[in-house]
């Protein structure tokens, strides 16, 4: 169904008329300057000629003078016209609407108002805008809306382009710091015979060529495993990852991660790492340490707060958690009001405790440590307590925004940790036999850190919701 039938219908025959005098869809326009280039060049450019594009959108009629703002990319700058100037050409301007695309050529100056202006000599219609342009205080403010239609979201809401060239900017820094230390960055394939390095549910697909399923990746972590077995000592990987599970605030079913793997490191190595990044991207972006985070300060300065899962969680229940049962888990998560079922197992109802009364009320940036080795399947066996594993989860603002570990590459103990999750009925774990034959050609002691990029972007650029870095978020069919 058209959106504006009426607004569309007029505008269509304002465009059938452009078209039997001009082009209103040419091929190029040669741009001298953009807008902020103007703006900024003022002084120089005073009294001289440019040429500049962009979107009108506003306009002010004055009888035989028109004034229009147009923005570009870069911002916004106020055009002038006078009929005077351009005779015949000027009553172009009767079939042009807020949203056509407009290309000018004309002389810099500056009103009586002080406003930096482009007095139009030429123009080109550039594009001719069929529907209405959502109104900024009344046309956009449903988040729904803003998320299905993106680019109405950005032209209503020029903030939000800000968002997305600053997520850009973030995963360039994460290179940069990550090339300054050594690390390599390679490509791992992201349709899979057999998914693996956490435990999710897959999507699914159909190789035709190999004639069997296969899965979108849900991590990328066996295979980057598989180059350090193969001589790489330092690579990373920055891509998309699949987990065919719930949406929430935090949570988007395709989101991406980075994942990197140091030869001869361990988990203490990866905690210096991890707060020498967060240090490097808030100083690049802000130049300062402190950052805001829907209204709470957050300093990267300071060394980060470690604190033990097992502990922490214990303290939270009063209960020595490792030794219980799995019905008295089950319990204590239907007291704390944690949805579980009879086949949810030990482990997630441990995640599920741990995630809802301590991780939730962490503000400060802190590594959570030694992790239950039950939740831990590929990570090594903790050197001072064989119950748990040299784990830990950067936590800010009650968000995880990691997970790391000293990576186990005992290959015996690695098939009996898969194992233990199959006997424990963990919903999609699987063995990786090519991974497990990998293993026992020998992996030197390795420190891994998964890094979720649209959580970091949320922090870092003050937003409540992953749908809100990510550009085009996937959701329901419209009715």
């Amino acid at each position: 169904m058209t959106e504006f039938p009426e607004e569309r219908s007029i505008r269509i025959s304002k465009l059938s008329k452009l078209k039997k005098v001009i082009n209103p869809y040419p091929y190029r326009f040669e741009r001298t300057h953009t807008t902020k280039e103007i703006i900024d060049k003022f002084n120089s450019l005073e009294g001289k000629n440019v040429k500049t594009a962009g979107r009108i959108i506003a306009r002010r009629d004055h009888g035989k003078t028109i004034f229009l703002d147009i923005r570009d990319f870069y911002g916004k700058i106020q055009l002038y016209a006078r009929k005077n100037d351009m005779e015949d050409r000027y009553s172009l301007f009767s079939y042009m609407d807020i949203g056509d695309f407009i290309g000018v050529e004309g002389e810099v100056f500056k009103t009586k108002a002080g406003e930096i202006t482009v007095h139009v000599k030429n123009f080109q219609v550039l594009s001719k805008s069929l529907l209405p342009l959502p109104e900024k205080w009344h046309g956009l403010k449903d988040p729904e809306t803003r998320y299905r239609k993106r680019y109405l979201d950005m032209i209503a809401n020029p903030e939000v382009m800000k968002t997305f060239v600053k997520r850009t900017k973030i995963i360039n820094l994460l290179r940069e710091f990550l090339d300054s230390k050594g690390f390599i960055e390679v490509e791992t394939p992201v349709i899979q015979p057999i998914y693996g390095g956490a435990t999710a549910r897959p999507f699914t697909t159909y190789y035709h060529a190999l004639e069997r399923k296969f899965y979108l990746r849900i991590a990328d972590e066996l295979y980057l495993k598989r180059l350090i077995v193969g001589g790489f000592e330092k690579v990373y990987e920055i891509g998309k990852d699949f987990r065919n599970e719930g949406m929430d605030r935090f949570h988007n079913p395709e989101f991406t991660q980075l994942e990197l793997y140091e030869a001869y490191a361990d988990y203490n190595d990866m905690m210096k790492l991890t707060e020498e990044m967060f240090r490097f991207l808030v100083d690049r972006l802000y130049n300062t340490t402190l950052i805001n985070f829907q209204g709470y300060e957050i300093d990267f300065s300071k060394p980060w707060k470690r604190i033990s899962f097992v502990e922490e969680l214990e303290k939270a229940t009063d209960k020595d958690i490792l030794s219980l049962s799995e019905n008295e888990l089950r319990e204590l998560c239907r007291e704390y009001e944690i949805e579980v079922t009879e086949k949810t197992s030990r482990g997630k109802m441990i995640d599920k405790l741990f995630s809802t009364l301590v991780q939730a009320k962490i503000k400060e940036p802190t590594f959570v440590k030694d992790h239950p080795k039950i939740i831990s399947p590929l990570a090594k066996t903790h050197r001072d307590d064989e119950r748990l594993v040299e784990r830990f989860e950067p936590v800010i603002m009650g968000i995880e925004v990691g997970n790391s570990f000293s990576e186990l590459n005992d290959p015996i103990e690695q098939r009996e940790r898969f194992e233990e999750q199959i006997k424990a009925r963990e919903e999609y774990a699987v063995i990786d036999e090519d991974f497990l034959l990998a293993l026992e050609y020998g992996m030197p002691p390795t420190g891994g850190l998964g890094i979720g990029i649209d959580r970091v972007v949320m922090l870092l650029t003050d937003s409540p919701s992953i749908r809100d870095v990510i550009i085009f978020p996937h959701l329901r069919p419209e009715e």
